[in-house]
């Protein structure tokens, strides 16, 4: 199949970088600056935002090989690798989530936090729950998303040679998969008790497929879905419709009593009158992917992904994984802060601003780390060659 010089498009940066500061904000509730985050403004928040840039760059990074027909399967298992960093990344991030809280759990305020985020049992029996922990069985909430990416990525080599042979029909099977696992709510089960995986990957892979199919047409020099003025109007409709809906009481609360009378006396399944985000249920999954299209139609973007205000939400997004790692335990010191301090306007700025400086300096440290990197191995090919 043909393939296009690839220039790295800023956009999906500069998106990535913003789903990753309202992700940061989100995970500490209960703070001021969470109420203008985007999960105030629409059905879904960072997380879908983050999921299907994840599976755009997935197609971008290592779509090459399959697009160039019989593939290399050294190559085509590189996601493989990338799953396993992101596996050993959690356990670490889950390691210091563990040593917070055995130094904070003596207040009570903590304790009770740590309880509700299913930290309390790991304190409680370290190890007896280390290999449930270690093998994704047993997960933190606000620290459980990675393990979702893990399970992507090991998908992704299967995924990327369907969406190259029959991208229709695998499109098509993610969206049965999304419906069904919703439908009958199956769900990877977590042990030693069974409470199930807050991000289904059976539900939310149909983001990441729809990422995958988007970052392989880009590949190819041509849009997965086309531009019709129509489903612009429609797209943009239905994004206006949820941020009113959102913020006005009284369209919630018509709009959710409406959804509930369709399940209840029109039999309309839950999967697309309710909001459940573990499932990625149909409000959810069609305001993210309304908002996406609405936003790829813009030729501003380009140029603004460009400009030097948002370089750093763009060297955010560009190091996403050593970010996102690093405002995980972030957000979770900033948990424990709060729930041991009175609340505070002043608080909550700082936790937010200065977390947010940590993150930067992470992003610049991370890129001037792949600066020289790539100068070593670009100053060793002479040296190589010549052996």
């Amino acid at each position: 199949m043909a393939e296009t010089p690839h220039v790295r498009d800023l956009r999906i940066d500069l998106f990535r970088g913003l789903a990753l500061v309202m992700i940061f904000i989100n995970h500490m509730p209960g703070t001021i600056w969470e109420n203008f985050t985007s999960r105030n403004f629409g059905f879904s928040d960072g997380a879908e935002g983050f999921v299907l840039m994840s599976g755009i760059a997935t197609g971008l990074a290592y779509g090459t090989v399959f697009l160039r027909g019989a593939p290399d399967w050294a190559q085509a298992l590189r996601p493989w690798r990338r799953a396993l960093t992101l596996w050993w990344v959690h356990v670490v991030v889950v390691l210091c989530i563990l040593a917070l809280f055995l130094a904070t759990w003596h207040d009570p305020a903590v304790a009770s936090m740590a309880e509700k985020r299913n930290i309390i049992l790991v304190l409680q029996d370290p190890v007896f729950m280390v290999w449930p922990l270690a093998l994704l069985g047993h997960q933190f909430a606000y620290a459980d998303i990675l393990p979702l990416y893990v399970v992507l990525m090991l998908a992704a080599p299967g995924l990327l040679a369907l969406a190259v042979r029959w991208p229709r029909a695998l499109m098509l099977g993610s969206l049965a998969l999304w419906f069904f696992a919703g439908l009958f709510r199956i769900r990877f089960p977590t042990w030693p008790y069974d409470n199930g995986w807050f991000f289904n990957p059976m539900s939310w892979q149909v983001l990441f497929v729809a990422g995958i199919l988007t970052g392989l047409a880009y590949r190819q020099g041509r849009r997965w879905l086309p531009i019709r003025r129509w489903a612009l109007w429609l797209a943009t409709g239905f994004v206006v419709m949820a941020a009113i809906w959102v913020q006005v009481p009284v369209v919630a609360a018509w709009g959710g009593h409406g959804l509930w009378m369709l399940h209840e006396y029109v039999g309309v399944p839950h999967v697309f009158t309710s909001f459940d985000k573990g499932y990625l249920f149909a409000p959810r999954l069609l305001h993210i992917l309304a908002l996406a299209y609405m936003l790829s139609a813009l030729p501003a973007l380009k140029g603004m992904a460009a400009s030097p205000r948002v370089a750093w939400l763009v060297l955010l997004g560009r190091n996403s994984l050593p970010v996102f790692a690093v405002s995980t335990v972030l957000s979770y010191i900033g948990q424990v802060i709060k729930t041991m301090t009175p609340p505070s306007f002043v608080l909550d700025t700082a936790l937010v601003v200065v977390g947010l400086v940590l993150l930067y300096l992470v992003a610049r440290l991370r890129e001037g780390q792949k600066r020289t990197q790539a100068k070593g191995q670009h100053a060793g090919k002479p040296a190589l060659q010549g052996q």
